[in-house]
């Protein structure tokens, strides 16, 4: 996989982090730097952590699955962006109050918003991606977008969280098509 594709795959996975990063910016009515820092720390470093630990499952059973690997990778990446198409278009508010300078609270969201990232290390063991290269760039990514969806949903409020929803996963399901073409040939 190649840093572009490495580049908009970390788009695509910091976008439910980025939607929870506006609420929280959302929430919070007087945020700080300490606010920014926190929350971005807590969902680039999940999204971080996620593709190592589905990497090294991945390694356990790669062997197995080198014939229709592609196929796992199209299913899992389309498997992730069809959820967050779905979700983007769900009307489940954000429940009220939601604390996010509770630790556990942020704790519970970056795990939550982190899940498809092991899906996602899990396609990068089985086609051979560097992970730490990936991580970082996963993690780093996730990062900055977090810091910038505190600041938009303290100022603009909900204005882009469903947009946010809708492009990371129509580049989650585009990625998916593109390992699958090129294993077959196609590209």
């Amino acid at each position: 996989m190649n840093l572009i594709t490495i580049f908009l795959t970390s788009i695509g996975l910091a976008m439910d982090a980025f939607a929870v990063s506006i609420g929280g910016g959302i929430s919070i009515k007087k945020v700080t730097l300490k606010d920014y820092l926190i929350i971005a720390t807590f969902f680039g470093g999940f999204q971080f952590l996620m593709p190592l630990l589905g990497w090294s499952g991945g390694l356990f059973f790669r062997d197995f699955i080198l014939s229709f690997d592609h196929w796992i990778a199209f299913g899992l990446l389309s498997l992730i962006g069809g959820k967050m198409l779905y979700e983007s278009f769900q009307d489940d508010e954000e429940e009220e109050g939601t604390d996010f300078r509770n630790l556990s609270v942020l704790l519970t969201l970056a795990i939550a918003t982190s899940i498809d990232a092991l899906a996602v290390g899990l396609t990068f063991s089985v086609i051979k991606t560097p992970i730490i290269e990936a991580s970082i760039i996963i993690g780093v990514i996730t990062f900055f977008i977090c810091l910038f969806g505190v600041f938009i949903g303290n100022k603009f409020g909900h204005l882009f969280e469903k947009q946010a929803e809708i492009i990371g996963g129509i580049i989650l399901i585009g990625i998916g098509v593109k390992i699958l073409m090129e294993h077959l040939l196609i590209l």
